[in-house]
């Protein structure tokens, strides 16, 4: 009987073992639910914002053509074929634009003088990916002065500031032979907040007529491009909440269409 007793202890000790670990299993289960359950419920780390830039202050071009008014032209471009200007094709008038006059004034016996006034205009808005248009527009008024410096053939090129034009400017000077005549030039390249102007000066003497200098070109070339950085102030001035979104460029900025062919030789005919 004891030993029954004895035996009958030990079978309840052996089975009391697994409930317990069971138990205890249990209990450490229940402790790894409760932590994935607070990792859970826990706030996940929020996503990084979305990059901003400033927008872009200008939102519009002005008409070109209307960027120097009828005076100025008729100054610097006597007996202009189109007093009003010939304008560049553009795909997007809102992004660029350009304009031209041409024009050869007869003196008779003192010969003749030739006159090509060009003006091109081109808006950046501004990307979150590519940055402001401010930004990307004095990219481009980097290469703008670039390709004016590096003409080819050029001679005597002399790169000066342009002050109180714009935000920023350069001018450009440099003398090219064209139609075995020696034409001067001057380039007035600016920025004004997110558009770029580039004008374009230049004239020769046919005839017998002295050709003018690259300096007295220069300074009526100044005198036209602070025109079109006003025009563009006041004419293309666009909201400055702007949407940068409104870019229709995602990638490489378009580069500026021609604004036509040039007449240097339509000129040495007629003053023959």
């Amino acid at each position: 009987m004891h030993r029954s007793a004895s035996r009958l202890t030990r079978i309840l000790a052996c089975a009391a073992v697994p409930v317990m670990l069971a138990v205890a299993g249990c209990s450490s289960d229940s402790g790894d639910g409760d932590k994935d359950s607070s990792n859970s419920s826990g706030t996940s780390p929020s996503s990084a914002p979305s990059p901003t830039v400033v927008p872009a202050k200008f939102s519009a071009l002005p008409d070109a053509c209307k960027t120097v008014g009828g005076k100025t032209v008729e100054s610097l471009v006597p007996k202009a074929k189109s007093k009003g200007g010939t304008a560049g094709k553009s795909s997007d008038i809102a992004t660029r634009g350009s304009c031209s006059w041409n024009g050869l004034d007869d003196k008779g016996v003192d010969g003749s003088q030739y006159r090509w006034l060009d003006i091109s205009l081109m808006r950046y808005d501004s990307d979150a990916t590519l940055g402001s248009g401010a930004k990307r527009a004095g990219e481009f008024y980097t290469k703008e002065l670039a390709s004016a410096q590096g003409t080819e053939a050029a001679k005597d090129v002399k790169t000066a500031p342009g002050t109180g034009i714009g935000n920023e400017a350069s001018t450009i000077t440099y003398s090219l032979k064209k139609t075995g005549v020696d034409f001067s030039y001057a380039t007035v390249v600016a920025r004004t907040e997110n558009v770029v102007i580039t004008l374009t000066y230049n004239g020769a003497g046919y005839a017998g007529a002295k050709s003018p200098s690259a300096a007295d070109l220069s300074k009526d070339a100044v005198t036209a491009a602070k025109e079109a950085v006003a025009a563009v102030a006041g004419g293309g001035a666009g909201s400055p909440g702007a949407d940068a979104s409104e870019s229709p460029a995602k990638g490489k900025a378009p580069e500026p269409e021609s604004s036509g062919a040039s007449v240097e030789s339509d000129a040495k005919a007629k003053s023959e």
